[in-house]
């Protein structure tokens, strides 16, 4: 029986897995690396988070840039995974793609997705950022949005983050960063 159950684990985690990685992946629409469905569904995403709460416009005018990722997918059974695609804002103009990827280990079970929004308050933080140098625990170091939140955040390291829920559930009490990759826009 305690094989059977093994295996069935494996194997809901080798499908999450493929999912993720399938998320990461699909790229319908693209023009020139560019997809501009995505720059749609980032900045549909900045309308919603403004909903949640309109105290977010400090940060958009007062950030030296942002990004925006409209849909993560994170599962789990004991080890997850998440994944997700978004645009890098500068001056309220897209500047470049992220892809984010995050490895956890630890008690967890489930699937969510969410969307992410992250502000750099400086030029130094956002050169980090965009070298692939800003690495931190999305469990630990995200605020999840509601109405007068953004009130009581402030940055650190230069980075604020917030996230809003948008299906599922996860139960989880994890340890695992958030990796990101960053590619500017072509011209």
């Amino acid at each position: 029986m305690k094989t059977k159950t093994v295996y069935r684990n494996r194997l809901l985690f080798l499908n999450i897995t493929a999912f993720l990685i399938g998320m990461g992946t699909y790229a319908q629409g693209q023009i020139g690396g560019w997809d501009p469905g995505l720059e749609t569904k980032a900045r549909e995403t900045i309308e919603l988070f403004m909903e949640k709460d309109p105290g977010l416009a400090n940060f958009f005018k007062a950030a030296h840039g942002y990004a925006v990722l409209p849909g993560v997918g994170k599962g789990a059974v004991g080890v997850g995974g998440a994944h997700g695609s978004g645009i890098v804002f500068q001056s309220d103009e897209p500047i470049g793609k992220v892809t984010m990827t995050q490895i956890t280990v630890g008690f967890q079970f489930g699937g969510q997705a969410y969307s992410e929004l992250i502000f750099f308050e400086n030029e130094q933080a956002m050169r980090r950022f965009k070298r692939g140098k800003l690495k931190f625990a999305g469990q630990v170091s995200a605020v999840a949005v509601t109405l007068g939140v953004s009130a009581d955040v402030a940055y650190q390291n230069g980075v604020a983050v917030f996230t809003m829920t948008k299906a599922g559930l996860m139960y989880e009490a994890s340890l695992g960063g958030q990796k990101f990759k960053y590619r500017p826009i072509k011209e």
